[in-house]
């Protein structure tokens, strides 16, 4: 009789697992039909050297300098300017890229086949591809006469016809260059992600690259997903089909490493928000006062005015914090004053550490930005110290030793964004953020249906579906645990 029993017993938990497949398998392919992308930290896992991360900064910092000069948006640093990048596939049939996930730069862009000088290797263990245009059904080159060529180039090129490929041009503050031509072909995102992320986006394919960009470098990416405000950007391009808004947002984990990128309106949960500065190539917000623990700076009202190299451009390509003078020497003295037993040390010219054993969250102030319209930005003292050497050192950095132009320039990077989602609504020119778990979900509305979907750094799925997948999960479970008292 024990035989029948358990052959019948197996048959309904294989049953049962069947049904629970299908469920998940349901789920991924009805998941949302915004664009996700599943982000990686490029140092998770090892801590970069402290002169790793102020080269990668001081690059970063030339990059977004010299885009405000340039006609051209700024195409990135795949090299070594870039904290968090993902996968993607390009072309048909699609080919898998790495590459990163940037909200300071505006074009799109990989390397090619034509490049004999790009990286083929990584530090990260992936592999490097080149895209060819011509392995690719999907694929086909963008002319001059083209709109996108008129708009990135503002309007009409010097000798280039109709009938010619349409190119690009980067230069870079440090002397390093990119150049190449543009072309368009179906960009795949997060393949749960549906029909909507299976569309064409115009992108540049790379040919030729010089100074630092030349060499496999630290950490090489196949290129950059810029999601910049211009037009040209991906966002711009996605928004412009009328399938979703121009809005996105991350959450950049910096436990764990990785996170989540959505593009799409976040419902939940609730952001404030602060308008952007009009008129400005990057994310410039309008900030109006800084807080050390109970003490608010007096600050000159210089360093509160929006500009050109001037004012507080949030960026989540940057590793740490950087201030202009007049608030960096207040507020790290501020920070210092609240320990005066500590001796400090100034480690590789730049950063100043001390040690300390007890909580420094008990013992050290937080330090809070405010912006217009109430909103706040909250940063722990273990978010802006970090252990060096048995040490710990200041995450923030005086802007005017980095270079005379960013001398007055507020550079909010990865220091303070980790742990927080960052929503970016372009449709009305806003930006807000709060505080929040990573490694959790968000809710995100789909557009074309209205239906509210739970977004999280390793899955996608909808309320209703998530629901019965749990509760396939507890029927399993219970009848595993019948099964269990039955003999």
């Amino acid at each position: 009789m024990a035989t029948p029993r358990s052959s019948g017993s197996f048959s309904l938990l294989v049953t049962l697992l069947f049904l629970f497949m299908i469920s998940t398998k349901i789920t991924a392919s009805t998941a949302l039909n915004n664009p996700v992308l599943s982000v990686k930290y490029r140092y998770a896992g090892r801590k970069p050297s402290l002169s790793t991360l102020i080269a990668h900064d001081s690059r970063r910092q030339q990059r977004i300098l010299a885009g405000v000069d340039l006609p051209l948006g700024g195409s990135g640093r795949p090299d070594g300017v870039g904290l968090y990048y993902a996968k993607i596939g390009i072309g048909t049939p699609p080919k898998d890229y790495y590459v990163q996930v940037d909200t300071g730069s505006d074009i799109m862009w990989v390397n090619c086949i034509q490049c004999k000088d790009c990286p083929k290797r990584s530090s990260l263990g992936i592999d490097l591809t080149l895209y060819d245009v011509n392995d690719s059904s999907s694929g086909k080159l963008v002319p001059c006469g083209s709109g996108f060529c008129l708009e990135v180039n503002g309007g009409p090129l010097s000798g280039c016809k109709e009938n010619i490929t349409c190119p690009y041009l980067q230069i870079y503050g440090d002397g390093s260059s990119t150049a190449g031509y543009f072309v368009k072909d179906v960009v795949l995102y997060n393949s749960v992600s549906g029909d909507l992320a299976n569309g064409s986006v115009v992108f540049g394919c790379g040919a030729t690259q010089s100074g630092d960009l030349s060499s496999s470098g630290e950490a090489a990416l196949d290129g950059i997903l810029g999601f910049g405000k211009s037009n040209s950007s991906v966002i711009s391009q996605l928004a412009s089909t009328g399938s979703v808004k121009k809005m996105f947002a991350h959450c950049l984990d910096g436990t764990n490493g990785g996170g989540i990128f959505a593009i799409g309106r976040v419902v939940q949960p609730k952001v404030n928000m602060t308008p952007l500065v009009p008129n400005q190539p990057h994310y410039n917000v309008n900030m109006t006062a800084v807080q050390v623990g109970q003490t608010f700076l007096n600050l000159p009202e210089a360093v509160f005015e929006a500009g050109d190299r001037k004012g507080t451009i949030i960026d989540s390509g940057t590793t740490l914090a950087y201030l202009p003078e007049t608030v960096y020497e207040p507020l790290v003295n501020k920070i210092i004053s609240q320990q005066p037993d500590i001796k400090v040390h100034t480690v590789q010219g730049e950063y100043m550490c001390f040690q300390y054993l007890d909580s420094i969250d008990d013992a050290f102030p937080n330090v809070t930005f405010y912006f217009e319209n109430s909103l706040s930005l909250k940063v722990k003292p273990s978010e802006y110290l970090f252990l060096y050497q048995g040490m710990w050192c200041m995450g923030w950095q005086n802007s005017g030793m980095q270079s005379r132009d960013s001398q007055n320039l507020t550079l909010l990077g990865d220091l303070v964004l980790s742990n927080k989602l960052v929503l970016y609504d372009l449709e009305n020119q806003t930006i807000g953020w709060t505080e929040y778990n990573c490694s959790s979900n968000i809710k995100v509305m789909d557009e074309r249906t209205g239906t509210v979907h739970l977004v999280g750094s390793h899955y996608i799925s909808s309320d209703c579906q998530l629901k019965i997948q749990w509760s396939m999960i507890f029927l399993l479970m219970v009848t595993i645990l019948l099964q269990i008292l039955v003999y």
